[in-house]
């Protein structure tokens, strides 16, 4: 049986996420996105099954049935969720323009 699995090619990386998963209490919108990705990924993948089996048991541990998960994802996705869009925006420019800051 083990040598009919494939390893995937995401797996290093997609494993720990998973791991980040399964530590979070509350997940955020970002969080439960990446459940739902991960779950779609994993579906019918022969491989894996170990990262498969976890996150089956984050959707457990969050209280989820699949079907919860995916609407909540959608209302997620239609209320504007754009990935990375919540790390706040880096300060870019060269510091000389604050100039109406100096005026008393």
């Amino acid at each position: 049986m083990a040598e009919d699995q494939q390893a995937h090619p995401l797996y290093a990386t997609d494993r720990d996420l998973v791991d980040q998963l399964l530590a979070a209490q509350q997940p955020s919108d970002a969080q439960l996105v990446d459940l739902g990705r991960l779950l779609m990924r994993y579906s019918g993948f022969p491989g894996a099954l170990d990262l498969q089996d976890d996150l089956a048991k984050t959707l457990r541990l969050w209280g989820l049935s699949r079907d919860e998960l995916h609407q909540r994802c959608r209302a997620i996705w239609a209320a504007g969720y754009r990935p990375g869009a919540e790390v706040a925006p880096q300060a870019v420019g060269s510091g000389f323009d604050t100039a109406d800051q100096d005026s008393p």
